[in-house]
Order: C-alpha cells, then structure tokens, then sequence
C-alpha cells in the first residue's frame, strides 16, 4: 500500500509539472525574446531621431553606442551603410524597412530591428540595431533549469510528502492486520486500537463490536456448559440412586415409587436444561416464560425434594412460609433452580440446620436459605464466576444463581455472613398479573 500511495502522488505531481512547467518555459522564452526585441527597437529609435536629412551631403552622425555584443548603423536609400556598425550592405530587414514600415527579425544568429527614417513623407534612411540570439539563448537556457530545479524539487517534496502520508495512511491498517492475526490465534480480548484516520476507525470499531458479540457469545456458551455440568450433577446422582434402589426391588408395588421418584427426576433434568437454555439465549436478561405456581406450593414441593439429601448427611431442613397469599404466583422453574443452588451450597459448605422462608413484601418475595455456618471473606464475590471461597466446587452455582434471579428482574444478596444468609428478592405477580418489575 505504502508504495502504491507513492506511486500515485508521484505520477500526479510529474503530471502537474509537466502541464505547468511546459507553457511556462514556452512563455519564458517567448518573453525574453520580445523583451530583446523591444530593448533593441528602443535603442533604434533613439538613433532615428538623431539623424539629420543632411547626412546625405556628408553630414556626420553621431548615434548612439551599440548594444553589446551587437550594432548599431544607419544606412541610406540604397541600402548602404553611412554610419554606426553593422553589414556593409543592407540586409533584408533593411531592405523592408525602406519600404516605410518597422521591421523585426532575426538572420544569421542575430535579432534585428530595423526602423525607418522618414522625412517630407519620404524614407531618408533606416536604422539598424542588432544583437546576438545566443545572449538571449543563454538567459532562456538559465531560467530553463531554475525551473527545472524547481520542478525537481517540487517532485522531491511530493514524494516526501507522500511517503508520509502513505505511513500514516498504511500504519493503522498494518496494526489492524496485526491485531487480526492475534485474535485468528486465539487472542479474543484484543481490541483495535483507533487512529487519526476516520475511515480506519470506524473499521477497527466495527472489528471490536464483533469481537465483542462473538466473545460474549462464546462465553454463554461456555456458561451454558459449566452451568449444565453444575446443575445436572445433583439431579443425576438421585436419579442414579433411585434406579439403583429400583433395581433391588422384586415387588412390584415397591418398585412404582422408585419408578415414578426417577420420572419425577427426569423431569426436573428436562425442566433445568430448558431454564438453562432459556437463560443461555436471553442473555440473562428476558424475563421467564415458566409456569406460574403459587409460593407455598413451590416451597413445599421444594423442601420435599431436599429433605432426603439433607437427611443422609444427618441434617435437617426446615422451611416455612409467613402468610402468604392466595393469589401470589412465581415462575417455578427458574425460582425452583435458585433455590435449588442456594441450598445445595448449604449442604456442600454450611453446617448444622438449614432454613428455607419466604416472606411477603408486598409487590415482592424475599426468599431466605440460612444455616449454621459462616462466610469467610468479600461476600460479594461468591457470585463472580470462577471464585469458590476456598472450599470445594467450581464457583459456578452462585453466579448461576444471580443470572436466574436477574432474568427474573429479582434480585440476589447476602444478607448475614453469620449465620450464612442469602436473600432472593423476587417481585411478584398477583391475580394473573404481569411481574413487577423495580
């Protein structure tokens, strides 16, 4: 690019110059030759008006000195030389000049002016002034290569100019083309950085907001993978265990429970990778098309699925509801999946006796999962992804369970770090509503 740039600025100043610099020399020499011309005819003037009718009967004349390098001579009707320098005998410039009229040219490497001398409207002589053409040629062929060296030096300047302008314009492409290199060998944080150059910027902005959409991208994707590789874990140990128990069972009619426990269980699988799904795709910020049940239903159905697991770890869990009600109805499958989260990372890190409540704010619901243990450290980074406060796991439920609660518009805190407390604050809808939303 930055040779194409150059290229181009020097065939368009070359051209420049040789459209300006051609008259101009043309009219430089024109200018100096009439520039001759004139000083020549002034100087025969001058000579014509000295010249008495009675040069003729041997009168002398005194003209004035001769050009240099030139002459200067009068001459009579028969084309003769009386007086001054020059050629014998007239030439044809005198010649006309006889004939009554001023007469320019240029003959034998001389510019030549000839102007007659009337009197009692007759010609009485000519005068005749000449000069050497190569004098002229000489200032010609000087000014010609001022020009030039002005041409050259024009040219000079272009190309440095263009070389310039040509970094200017190639550098940014070249860090952009660097850039995209880095990124196609896995390097997506990398952002192009902007120029001086509009065009270009608005090229590394557009470069930048697709990387930024393809980032943001892999990373629900990747967020999908770690959050269904969280979430399923549970649900597929129970689900195991109950077919196992399944399997030691002869009679019949104690195998339906095991079979309708797994149903269930595949059914809360199916209903946790649409939630998952659901999130992944509005990024996290659409509001849940679940199925709407009412609170208590949903706490009870939700302490009945955890009771046994808490159980075998020889803890208990308690929930209760304060009043709730009748006509208050939330999302079960995201709010069951936080609350899900919340207690599994009670079971995992807290000890003692866990507590699920959920409380009536009015345009909202505030859910409490509280036990016995205690939070170490910043409690507003349990919910960044990666950070597990030391303890076992991935560090993903919790922030899971903040993105559900945002798609919900609720909202998700720690509200005691001892007792280890987490609130899920979720507006309500009443009478078939739509959500409040804050």
């Amino acid at each position: 690019m930055r040779q194409r740039v150059v290229r181009v600025a020097l065939t368009a100043a070359l051209v420049a110059v040789v459209l300006l610099a051609v008259p101009l020399a043309l009219v430089i020499r024109s200018s100096l030759y009439t520039a001759q011309r004139d000083a020549l005819e002034r100087e025969a003037l001058a000579a014509a008006v000295r010249v008495s009718p009675d040069y003729v009967t041997g009168d002398l004349v005194e003209l004035p000195p001769a050009p240099s390098g030139g002459h200067l001579g009068l001459y009579d009707p028969r084309a003769r030389l009386r007086a001054g320098s020059g050629p014998t005998n007239g030439d044809a410039p005198v010649r006309r000049a006889l004939g009554g009229g001023l007469v320019r040219g240029e003959t034998r490497g001389q510019i030549v002016v000839t102007v007659p001398v009337p009197h009692a409207e007759q010609v009485i002589g000519v005068v005749r002034a000449s000069s050497p053409a190569a004098s002229v040629q000489h200032r010609v062929l000087a000014a010609w290569s001022v020009l030039l060296g002005v041409a050259v030096l024009a040219v000079c300047i272009a190309v440095l100019v263009a070389r310039r302008q040509a970094r200017a314009l190639a550098a940014p492409l070249e860090e952009l083309s660097r850039h995209c290199r880095a990124v196609a060998e896995g390097d997506l944080s990398r952002r192009a950085a902007s120029s001086s150059i509009a065009e270009i910027d608005q090229v590394a902005r557009t470069h930048n907001e697709m990387l930024d959409s393809l980032s943001e991208l892999l990373r629900h994707e990747h967020d999908f993978t770690s959050n269904a590789s969280h979430q399923l874990r549970t649900p597929l140990a129970g689900l195991q265990l109950a077919l196992e128990e399944g399997l030691g069972q002869d009679d019949e009619t104690r195998l339906r429970p095991v079979v309708a426990e797994a149903l269930a269980t595949t059914e809360r699988l199916h209903h946790t990778v649409e939630e998952l799904l659901r999130l992944s795709r509005s990024q996290g910020w659409a509001h849940s098309a679940a199925t709407q049940v009412a609170a208590e239903q949903l706490i009870r159905e939700t302490a009945e699925r955890w009771h046994g697991l808490f159980a075998r770890d020889g803890r208990r869990l308690v929930s209760a509801a304060d009043d709730l009600p009748a006509d208050v109805r939330i999302p079960a499958g995201p709010v069951s999946e936080v609350l899900g989260i919340l207690l599994d990372n009670a079971r995992v890190h807290g000890r003692g006796t866990v507590r699920l409540r959920v409380r009536d704010l009015g345009s909202a619901l505030a859910f409490d999962v509280s036990d016995e243990g205690s939070i170490k450290g910043d409690p507003a980074r349990l919910f960044d992804r990666g950070h597990s406060g030391g303890g076992p796991g991935a560090g993903i439920g919790l922030a899971l369970a903040r993105d559900l609660a945002v798609s919900l518009g609720g909202r998700l805190s720690v509200t005691h770090a001892s007792p280890a407390t987490f609130m899920l604050l979720l507006p309500i809808a009443q009478g078939g509503e739509e959500d409040l939303t804050r």
